[in-house]
């Protein structure tokens, strides 16, 4: 804790803070929270190789803050993994860490990292594995200033668990997100598991869905973002199924002999190239389409 305390009084970076409006009042959002420099550090006391040589580093650049610890993530750990996966390096170390409150449960407090993250309307951390080294690097930008208010404001009103709050932050974030994307995001093994995550999102009506199996993508109720004052633009991303068919078919009709690439760069970017392809696939598969030409050299045509 004292060491923790030292590193708060000689860094001033660390205690300086964003004011924001908040209707007649002002909130004040730290340009570093706390919690999140506090367990970086604990987590890098606690996890590294003590067998190996080297200093932990706290990297303050213009834009963002780094803590580079020696030595490689613990085995059965990745970069891809960390959310979930825990493996005690120094076993005695955490307990003593845990016992004295500074460290998160079992887990390595990543939760705790996405969730403050997030309702602070920034990016997810970024870890980085080197030869000989790991690197963590939090993002100083405030990428979407609106989102605090939101999810402070659905968080009273619903009691959101952590697990909710992370997935409403992502889904406030980036407009929509595929079934597939939640799993890369929230690290998970297959689309099954997002219920657990989001099911009682889906049940208050604070989240939608639109498509089946891979097809599905999520996003926040536009109602709610409107009843909450939350300036959200209009997005191509949270397009319905039928809709984007038949976005599809009029394109085709127009550009006759068209691949899915030039089909997807005159819909726009919004919808990703995913949605296109599964578009297609439907549309050939009620016979309203042909195809012609294999994997990459396909063309579509109307029928």
């Amino acid at each position: 804790m004292q060491l923790i305390d030292e590193v708060w009084r000689e860094i001033p970076d660390f205690r300086e803070s964003y004011e924001l409006p908040d209707g007649l009042f002002r909130q004040h959002i730290p340009v570093y929270d706390g919690r999140i420099v506090r367990e970086l550090l604990v987590n890098a006391l606690v996890h590294r190789p003590y067998t190996q040589r080297g200093d932990i580093y706290l990297n303050l650049r213009d834009d963002q803050f780094e803590i580079v610890n020696p030595g490689l993530l613990p085995l059965g750990v990745t970069p891809q993994n960390i959310l979930h996966q825990s493996v005690r390096r120094n076993n005695e170390l955490a307990r003593v860490f845990h016992d004295l409150g500074l460290m998160e449960r079992e887990g390595s407090g990543y939760d705790l990292l996405y969730e403050v993250l997030l309702s602070q309307g920034r990016q997810l951390p970024k870890l980085r594995e080197g030869m000989d080294s790991v690197t963590v690097i939090i993002e100083k930008r405030i990428v979407k200033p609106e989102i605090i208010d939101f999810l402070t404001k659905a968080d009273q009103t619903y009691s959101l668990r952590q697990r909710e709050k992370i997935v409403l932050g992502l889904l406030a974030q980036h407009e929509s997100l595929s079934a597939s994307e939640l799993v890369g995001l929230l690290e998970l093994v297959d689309t099954e598991e997002i219920k657990v995550w989001i099911d009682r999102l889906l049940e208050w009506d604070l989240v939608r869905q639109t498509g089946r199996t891979k097809g599905t993508r999520y996003f926040v109720a536009p109602d709610l973002l409107r009843r909450l004052n939350f300036p959200a633009q209009t997005s191509l991303a949270r397009i319905e199924s039928y809709r984007l068919d038949a976005l599809v078919f009029e394109d085709i009709g127009r550009y006759p002999g068209s691949s899915i690439g030039e089909i997807h760069a005159r819909i726009g970017k919004e919808i990703s190239r995913r949605q296109v392809r599964f578009a297609l696939n439907r549309l050939c598969k009620k016979g309203e389409l042909r195809i012609e030409g294999e994997k990459r050299g396909c063309i579509y045509w109307t029928l």
